[in-house]
């Protein structure tokens, strides 16, 4: 097994992959007790070689792997992208482009739902993997036999999965569908986490403006401070305890002593300090007006169950025809939304989902289109005044 621990190993290791048309890269990393992922460990694969790369050896420099990551020459190929993405981008300020995920080309091949690594290698590959030595502490050394041979099985059964979905893309037309879904994955501003946005990953039910405002500034404060002392946000300060400040902003050092979802004498340390300042902060500052906007929408946003469960319907229908995954083609936004006749920001009303989907669906809400029972079986049928004819089936490519 070809283990790769010196720059110049490296060096020309990604020559040979810069020299075929694609590379298969994995990566294994840790985050459990880190804001950002530590890179544990690279594995890179094509047809005629493969290899594991050591980030953690002394005298390594992964420069040529970026170099090789920016390489517009060599498709990247990889399974569920976006950590291994995340990665390059923090860490080497490259993003992969080409790229090829072949979890996302699996969803619209129609093999289901996040479709896993297993179950393709399983399906395409003819392989089972041994998956004991999934959850280790990669960052141990030395590492063992066993957790090589499973770390290399990552990218070699890959380079088998991903020729035959690059084929089956382009006998059924649908590698602009692919390319389409990836834009999201080669966009800096998918990796880039901006303490301001911060509120974002908040679940907040009221619309209370002043409520919104602490709520945000709590937020920001958290992620300065995760991204600051490397640790994940919620040792900072959980979801549940940022919002009951927002809910109840303390006034000072005592009565943030008093609450619950604090450790005892908080107040008085520098944390406790730095978020008494940003409660001051969020009390003096306006709401996003994002914030208000989503906010406001999803009150407003409150669709009758049948209406939502008729479009669920008419997805699964339209989806099982294209033999695509529906969580591909609309989210459960995206259905409520449509549900209640508010189109702006919905996904599935463009592109190729309109074709699969979002179209049909703006004709049951109009009442051009309709989904009966037809010998047990639902079926969508065109209606026109009193007559009404059943559907053909698309035919999957």
């Amino acid at each position: 097994m070809r283990i790769v621990t010196t720059t110049t190993e490296l060096k020309a290791l990604c020559a040979e992959l810069a020299a075929a048309s694609y590379a298969a890269i994995d990566t294994e990393f840790m985050r459990d007790q880190t804001y950002w992922p530590k890179l544990c460990l690279l594995q890179a694969a094509n047809e005629s070689t493969s290899a594991i790369i050591d980030p953690l050896a002394p005298d390594i420099d992964l420069e040529p792997l970026y170099a090789l990551m920016a390489n517009k020459a060599v498709m990247k190929v990889f399974h569920a992208a976006r950590q291994d993405v995340e990665i390059f981008f923090h860490m080497g300020k490259a993003i992969p482009e080409p790229m090829f995920d072949t979890q996302i080309a699996a969803m619209v091949c129609g093999f289901g739902e996040a479709a896993s690594y297993e179950t393709l290698v399983r399906r395409i590959a003819k392989a089972d993997i041994d998956k004991s030595a999934r959850f280790t502490d990669w960052s141990r050394r030395p590492l063992s036999q066993r957790q090589l041979e499973y770390a290399i099985s990552d990218v070699t059964h890959l380079c088998e999965v991903y020729e035959y979905l690059a084929k089956e893309l382009e006998r059924a037309g649908r590698r602009s569908w692919l390319e389409e879904e990836e834009a999201v994955l080669t966009d800096p501003q998918t990796y880039r986490l901006t303490p301001e946005h911060a509120w974002r990953r908040l679940r907040m039910r009221s619309g209370n403006k002043k409520f919104i405002a602490l709520a945000a500034a709590l937020a920001a404060w958290r992620e300065r401070e995760a991204q600051a002392r490397d640790v994940p946000r919620n040792r900072i300060l959980k979801d549940e305890a940022l919002l009951e400040i927002a809910a109840h902003p303390p006034a000072d050092a005592e009565a943030l002593n008093h609450m619950r979802a604090l450790p005892r004498g908080f107040g008085a340390s520098r944390q406790g300090k730095g978020l008494l300042e940003a409660v001051r902060l969020g009390l003096e500052s306006p709401p996003p007006e994002e914030a208000l906007t989503e906010t406001h929408q999803r009150r407003g946003r409150e669709p009758a169950p049948a209406a939502l469960d008729l479009l669920k319907t008419l997805l699964r229908l339209r989806c099982n025809e294209f033999g695509v995954a529906p969580r591909l083609v609309a989210d459960s936004e995206d259905l409520e939304r449509l549900a209640a006749g508010d189109d702006e920001g919905v996904t599935a009303l463009h592109g190729w989902r309109a074709e699969v989907f979002g179209n049909d669906a703006r004709k049951l809400r109009e009442g051009r289109l309709a989904i009966s029972l037809r010998r047990g079986q639902a079926v969508v049928i065109e209606t026109a005044g009193e007559t009404s004819t059943q559907r053909e089936p698309v035919k999957a490519q």
